[in-house]
């Protein structure tokens, strides 16, 4: 029998911004894995750059969730640094599920 299937979810919980302009200057993100049975899960936060001048400005009231993701995705280091961030998660749902540590005595 072949391992669950793990679904990683990203989501964002806060975001600071400039009162002035609605820049958002930092995310606070979780990310979460579970196959079913186990779970395991991470919290980070990330700044990020300004706009450039000239760069598109998305109004702060018109942001989504989907766009501040792939915001942090991309200022966390891309694809190879979500990958990472999953499957470290994964690692720990795979120790839980066969671990290879125990603690306790033997009486």
């Amino acid at each position: 029998m072949s391992d669950p299937v793990t679904t990683f979810t990203w989501a964002i919980n806060t975001l600071e911004r400039h009162t002035a302009d609605g820049i958002v200057y930092s995310v606070h993100y979780t990310v979460n894995a579970t196959d079913g049975t186990y779970s395991s899960g991470a919290y980070g936060s990330i700044g990020l750059e300004a706009p450039a001048e000239g760069d598109e400005v998305i109004p702060y009231d018109e942001l989504t969730e989907e766009v501040i993701i792939g915001w942090t995705q991309t200022a966390l280091g891309g694809q190879e640094k979500v990958d990472e961030i999953e499957a470290a998660l994964q690692a720990q749902i795979n120790e839980k599920r066969a671990p290879t540590k125990a603690n306790g005595v033997p009486w």
